[in-house]
């Protein structure tokens, strides 16, 4: 996740103004910019993350990336059968929390 949040800043340095994203003859919503964007970082596809970046305010893209996020690990844990957390952590490979007041 590290490689897209760097993708993500450097692509917004240079971004053109929104008056000049708002030039696309189509319309896309933050989730369908967030889920290009995800799948073009996955696939290290410079173009399309250029594309998918552009699509959409810095802001927005960021909300539908972590509503990506949230969604997935929430999806996964119920597929495992396992605390949200401990998927997360586990996907970030992070160790188990430790959980306050517990020896």
């Amino acid at each position: 996740m590290v490689p897209v949040l760097a993708r993500l800043r450097s692509f917004l340095a240079s971004r053109p103004s929104r008056s000049q994203a708002r030039e696309h003859s189509r319309q896309h919503n933050i989730f369908e910019a967030a889920a290009t964007y995800v799948t073009a970082a996955i696939e290290d596809d410079d173009d399309r993350l250029d594309e998918a970046a552009g699509w959409v305010a810095p802001e927005a893209l960021m909300f539908g990336i972590n509503e990506l996020a949230c969604r997935a690990v929430t999806e996964l844990a119920r597929e495992r059968n396992e605390p949200v957390e401990v998927v997360a952590r586990r996907l970030l490979g992070l160790p188990r929390a430790e959980r306050a007041g517990s020896n």
